[in-house]
């Protein structure tokens, strides 16, 4: 059973790639970036009823961690898919 294993995956390990590309990790930089932005931006008002600390901070922090998201969702197209969306 092992030997089934090991001849099922030789047939792989030849096309094996990284799940993440170079802009998958930019994109999680960047959001990670905007929710630290997000944070600090709400600890420098240091007001509980302040603008920044009431608006502008959260929505910040939300579109960083929405940015991380689609960062690790994003996956790119196939070449066969983009030669068959081109016809």
């Amino acid at each position: 059973m092992a030997k089934r294993r090991t001849q099922k995956n030789r047939g792989r390990k030849g096309s094996a790639s990284l799940v993440f590309e170079r802009r998958n990790y930019v994109l999680l930089l960047a959001g990670l970036a905007v929710v630290v932005l997000g944070y600090v931006m709400m600890r420098m008002e240091n007001e509980v009823d302040g603008f920044i600390s009431l608006y502008v901070a959260p929505l910040l922090i939300l579109g960083g961690y929405l940015e991380i998201i689609y960062a690790i969702l994003w996956r790119p197209r196939d070449e066969g898919q983009r030669a068959g969306s081109q016809q």
